[in-house]
């Protein structure tokens, strides 16, 4: 006889800053992902917009505002534009490898030249290599590093030059969080690059998805998510996914750089960022 699958307890953090709009205030629900259905809640809950962080699976409850969106790409059905074909071909000498959850001082050496880079005063600006090293190695689901290596002639270990922590869920690929050189000068769109190399991964696996976690869109550090097609979205009625005219919209309206933009408060955070556990307290 099977031991009954307790229901998760749910907790609200406290009020704080929102990381991606000024003047609001952003607070989440959550629960833990521990015991021997951690991976089957995770899965579940990835379904209805939450994110792991850790040992902690989250998502945006605030009072005022709805304006963070769950996305995904619809990996079987997704066709590259132009542009990103080009990028493809221009990386195709990457070599990616799926290395176990193990924080290395090489990914943190790469982590804090991209945040120093791209989000410079954001909320992860402050890790060590321990907060590092919790951010990547304590989990209790099917979690990875993608490593992006360039080649070498010999076929020895080249040097990193992207990375990306990433959990293997049921219904698809969750990518966590990506970094990547950014001052790499024969590489550039190196973080669009990882973001098309798990569409084919998880299309190559037979996975339907992944998930690029939230998109707000008053906020410049998440655009870029619009340019993934087809990309579905969650409401109140579950999943939809936009349609060409649609999507082709949003593409241009990046484009042309209108609509209402905002950078976000803290100097530079971007969506999906793990931070430290500090946040999530327990009752």
């Amino acid at each position: 006889m099977t031991a009954p699958v307790r229901f998760p307890r749910f907790f609200v953090t406290s009020p704080a800053p929102c990381p991606y709009l000024p003047g609001k205030t952003e607070r989440k629900v959550f629960t833990e992902l521990k015991g021997p259905h951690a991976e089957q809640l995770n899965d579940a809950l990835g379904r209805i917009g939450f994110r792991r962080s850790q040992t902690v699976a989250y998502r945006p409850s605030c009072a005022d505002c709805r304006a963070c969106v769950s996305v995904r790409v619809a990996a079987k059905d997704f066709k590259p534009s132009s542009s990103q074909k080009r990028l493809l071909k221009r990386n195709s000498d990457l070599v990616s490898s799926e290395c176990r959850p193990w924080a290395t001082e090489e990914q943190f050496a790469l982590l804090q030249r991209y945040l120093e880079h791209r989000h410079p005063g954001g909320g992860m600006a402050a890790m060590d290599e321990v907060d590092y090293a919790d951010m990547v190695e304590h989990t209790s689901v099917s979690s990875f590093v993608v490593e992006y290596r360039e080649p070498t002639a010999d076929g020895s270990t080249g040097r990193l030059v992207g990375a990306c922590l990433m959990d293997r869920q049921a219904d698809g690929l969750s990518m966590i969080y990506s970094f990547f050189d950014p001052e790499h000068e024969d590489r550039s769109g190196l973080g669009t690059y990882v973001i098309l190399d798990h569409i084919r991964r998880a299309a190559a696996t037979d996975l339907p998805y992944v998930y690029l976690g939230y998109w707000v869109a008053g906020s410049e550090r998440m655009q870029y998510k619009v340019r993934f097609r087809p990309l579905e979205q969650l409401g109140p009625d579950g999943w939809r996914r936009l349609s060409d005219e649609e999507q082709r919209a949003l593409i241009e309206n990046v484009t042309s750089g209108g609509g209402e933009r905002n950078p976000a408060p803290d100097g530079g955070s971007k969506d999906n960022t793990p931070g430290l556990q500090r946040e999530y307290k327990l009752a």
